[in-house]
């Protein structure tokens, strides 16, 4: 008898379908949330390290990179993290006038996939943790050379950029701390019971 009637013509180990699903996963759905990403971050360091060069005037150059790193906080912490991650973060004051931080991460949809693409993830957090470090190393060029009129800005652009880090950071673990302190009170809890 003839077997070939029976064999179908299936690609190996699924190879087609991992290939539509990375080119799904690595598309960029918010090219201008991306984009203003890493604009604000990029530009405030561009003119921080140009501004010499170009103007003499300390204090337009101060206002200008301020207003970059103003633009950025804003913009990371209530667009981008938001449309690139599913990740925000907020602070929420009760009636009786107490402080609470809030740190959430998107549900997962309905459908068990991710709702932002890896390539926006790594945009993401490749720009999130690499600037305030770059921020990090002018604070101590600055204070190594003194320039201490510098160093005001620098820290501003270390204390801006690092808060977004700082929270995105809990939002993105606080949901595993909250799944461990689960795990281990119940493990506790049996052992105990035995």
């Amino acid at each position: 008898q003839d077997s070939s009637d029976d064999i179908e013509d299936v690609s190996l180990f699924d190879a087609d379908d991992d290939v539509s699903r990375r080119s799904k996963k690595s598309r960029i759905r918010h090219p201008v949330a991306s984009f203003f990403h890493l604009f604000f971050r990029v530009s405030a360091i561009v003119v921080y390290l140009l501004c010499e060069l170009l103007t003499s005037s300390f204090i337009a150059c101060m206002v200008t990179i301020i207003l970059l790193l103003s633009c950025d906080f804003w913009a990371v912490k209530n667009v981008t993290g938001r449309l690139m991650v599913g990740l925000r973060w907020w602070n929420q004051v009760d009636d009786d006038g107490r402080s609470h931080w809030v740190f959430e991460a998107r549900k997962v949809s309905a459908q068990g996939g991710k709702t932002s693409s890896e390539a926006e993830s790594r945009i993401f957090w490749l720009g999130l943790i690499t600037c305030p470090m770059i921020w990090v190393i002018f604070a101590f060029s600055a204070l190594f050379s003194f320039k201490v009129k510098w160093l005001a800005v620098v820290v501003m652009g270390v204390v801006l950029q690092g808060a977004n880090l700082y929270g995105y950071i809990r939002c993105k673990v606080g949901s595993r701390k909250n799944l461990t302190s689960m795990a281990t009170s119940y493990l506790g809890k049996q052992f105990l019971r035995q």
